[in-house]
């Protein structure tokens, strides 16, 4: 049964697209991050840049069509797994320090 609650729709696929399109954007994340670290309160300032990029990389991949079809799959594929099994399982990330 692949039919979608809304909370699934709204909260637990999207939470999936976004962990996934952090991983995906790590070197945008970790270049907006130090240039954060490095300018403090002047960040948003100096950091406009970084930011932009960021931004970018992660609204491409949310309003790609596909990019949410393989997330509602991932998602799908770890329900099934729970339904048969009663065991939730954590997502690996590719990248821990993201």
């Amino acid at each position: 049964n692949s039919k979608l609650r809304h909370v699934e729709k709204d909260v637990l696929i999207p939470q999936i697209m976004r962990d996934r399109a952090k991983e995906l954007c790590s070197d945008k994340v970790q270049a907006f991050t130090k240039c954060c670290q490095e300018t403090g309160l002047l960040m948003v300032v100096k950091c406009r840049q970084e930011n932009t990029a960021l931004k970018d990389c992660l609204v491409g991949h949310y309003s790609d069509p596909s990019f949410y079809e393989e997330c509602k799959a991932e998602y799908l594929k770890q329900r099934e797994e729970y339904r048969a099994t009663g065991i939730k399982k954590k997502r690996q990330k590719l990248n821990p320090n993201v």
